[in-house]
């Protein structure tokens, strides 16, 4: 974690902050005088790990980079593993539930947002990423251990998550708020960008296949009403709604697939 750490940061200085200062300096961030509402004060790319990697080929990534990455991944993804396990025992269903009702015909999608929140001159203004659950199915947080940020929605405040050393936030996403009939939810947050200290942050998702066919599991579903309470749809269809109405409420999402009657109305299902 400390090479991770140490790794991630040399690149955003080395690659990313000078096009970040561009960026700024061209939409005249540093000097709005009204919030922001469709931009995040965030650098970031993305490193896909399953079902093909495609760390070879992001650009300006050095060696040490790409293999440490790619170890940190493998770990990840065992840990990710685990946890699916622990929720299904606490759920109570049979072991390995959870992993196969995100297999589909290919694996899981798996892959990490590395993101950088550089010091921001107008916090009040401009989120470093805008409120949101996210999408997909359980989300392995490693984040700076001395810059803070992170926010949860918990009864309706947001709560801080601070930053611990060596640590990995652990965050539930909306195919497992669907599969789980809701007995675990997915989590509203957010991130407050910092005037002084750039935050650091990957973010890794472990997702269903892009065909798996995400619904209740049965064992979860007590009654005619909770049968009712989640639809049964495709991952990637979902992911594509989600792409455009992200950083808006779930349940409008949930409800626009109970309207579909079977996965076939969907539409053709993108697996590459």
């Amino acid at each position: 974690m400390d090479r991770v750490e140490k790794l991630t940061k040399e690149h955003y200085r080395k690659s990313m902050e000078a096009r970040f200062k561009e960026m700024v300096a061209s939409k005249g961030l540093d000097a709005v005088q009204s919030e922001i509402e469709d931009l995040d004060w965030e650098s970031t790319f993305f490193l896909r790990h399953l079902p093909i990697s495609n760390i070879s080929e992001v650009p300006d990534l050095e060696d040490e980079y790409r293999k440490v990455m790619k170890e940190f991944a493998g770990k990840l993804e065992v840990l990710a593993e685990k946890l699916l396990d622990l929720l299904c025992e606490n759920l109570g269903l049979e072991k390995g539930y959870l992993k196969k009702a995100f297999y589909g015909s290919k694996g899981p999608t798996f892959g990490t947002k590395v993101s950088n929140y550089p010091p921001c001159p107008k916090p009040d203004l401009i989120k470093g990423l805008r409120a949101h659950t996210d999408a997909g199915g359980i989300i392995l947080l490693f984040q700076d251990d001395k810059v803070s940020g992170l926010q949860l929605l918990k009864d309706g405040d947001w709560v801080d998550v601070p930053p611990m050393r060596h640590s990995i936030v652990i965050n539930i996403g909306d195919q497992l708020e669907v599969i789980t009939n809701g007995k675990y939810k997915s989590v509203m947050h957010r991130v407050i960008a910092q005037t002084d200290g750039a935050r650091m942050s990957l973010a890794s998702f472990y997702n269903p296949g892009s065909d798996a066919v995400i619904y209740p599991a049965p064992a979860l579903v007590e009654n005619k009403e909770s049968k009712d309470l989640y639809p049964k749809f495709v991952f990637e269809d979902y992911m594509k709604l989600y792409a455009g109405v992200k950083f808006q409420a779930k349940e409008p999402r949930f409800e626009a697939f109970k309207n579909l009657e079977t996965p076939a109305n969907l539409g053709p299902i993108a697996t590459a």
